[in-house]
């Protein structure tokens, strides 16, 4: 039942926070998000930032948080699609060729790690890999489905997130690019962050805390709380962003905290 334990939020240390929809939008922070980043680092917890958007990196969104948010950060707080994306790939294609259809950032940042990349159709390509793509177009996605139609290779993607939170509403994710890519050419990918358990299992074993030590708050059912649920942690959703209270009557990723905004958990935490 939502909200039937409110005393072991208290005893949380270890929050894996969705960022936008959740923490933010674009550049302004959501009222409690500050004082709930201060009250975690106050208690010896730690904060996570597991988002789904690939478009940048660890080092971007530490610029990010210090420039238009005034938060310090370190680039391990990141667990970004992209950087559970880059983990598989060079697990299991490291001495492959890769066509990524994503933003410039993105294909530098797999670059920078010595995978080999590609972004139109050339031979011998082994996989294909989507992003959350800001920079997409026509050619892009003309040159993902000349591959698809061409060469029989396995198909990945970043997160399956079909609308991304922006000031006047939403924008096409990554989920919604690889849903019209699917329609074109009938691949279905295969995706590689949230609602992955790995993030969970990532962030509990760079931090040392516990499960029951662990929350994962975010905007998002089928990503953020099935990410908690998969991981086998506690979950808590925040009506920011794209779930509201009517999806959670049918919804089978069920959280155990719901509260209207951030400030509304630190309120909860701190009675």
């Amino acid at each position: 039942m939502v909200n039937e334990n409110m005393e072991s939020l208290k005893q949380k240390k270890l929050f894996l926070f969705d960022i936008d929809g959740t923490l933010a939008i674009g550049d302004t922070l959501y009222e409690g998000s500050r004082q709930l980043l201060a009250y975690i680092e106050r208690i010896g917890g730690k904060a996570y930032y597991i988002t789904n958007n690939s478009t940048k990196s660890g080092s971007d969104y530490v610029a990010k948080f210090r420039n238009s948010f005034q938060l310090e950060t370190t680039e391990e707080q990141f667990i970004t699609s992209g950087y559970m994306t880059l983990r598989f790939l060079k697990a299991h294609f490291a001495n492959k060729k890769i066509f990524v259809l994503g933003t410039t950032s993105f294909v530098a940042e797999l670059r920078k790690n010595g995978l080999n990349i590609t972004e139109v159709c050339e031979p011998d390509i082994d996989c294909v890999v989507v992003a959350y793509d800001s920079e997409l177009n026509y050619n892009k996605l003309t040159e993902v489905c000349r591959v698809l139609f061409t060469m029989e290779v396995p198909f990945y993607a970043t997160n399956p997130d079909l609308r991304c939170p922006i000031d006047f509403g939403f924008i096409p994710d990554c989920g919604a690019i690889c849903d019209m890519i699917t329609q074109t050419t009938g691949k279905l990918p295969t995706y590689l962050g949230k609602p992955s358990k790995e993030v969970v299992e990532l962030c509990l074993t760079q931090s040392g805390f516990t499960k029951e030590e662990t929350l994962v708050i975010g905007d998002r059912l089928y990503t953020d709380i099935a990410c908690g649920i998969n991981g086998s942690v506690d979950t808590c959703v925040v009506f920011t962003g794209e779930a509201t209270k009517e999806d959670i009557k049918d919804t089978p990723f069920q959280p155990d905290y719901a509260f209207d905004t951030i400030n509304d958990l630190l309120a909860a935490i701190l009675a």
